[in-house]
């Protein structure tokens, strides 16, 4: 990695670790991630069967990352 992509990583980094644009990224997830949840499952966990905690878990942790990722790049473009 050069050294302009080492420093932009960690403007990157130190504004993703904003606990105001966590908050709003965790809001984020947890809506998006139900909403996945019970499209992608739905049946599942009304039947309490074969429901698949990894695909759960997944589904909150990508619409966060991503929600997180994105406000962080919004915030560093302001700057």
């Amino acid at each position: 990695m050069s050294h302009s992509t080492d420093a932009s990583w960690r403007r990157l980094l130190r504004a993703a670790a904003n606990p105001e644009l966590l908050r709003g990224s965790l809001k984020v997830a947890l809506v998006v991630g139900t909403v996945l949840n019970a499209i992608n499952q739905g049946s599942a966990i009304l039947e309490a069967s074969g429901v698949s905690w990894p695909h759960v878990l997944m589904n909150f942790i990508v619409p966060f990352c991503v929600a997180t990722y994105s406000a962080a790049r919004n915030q560093i473009r302001k700057v």
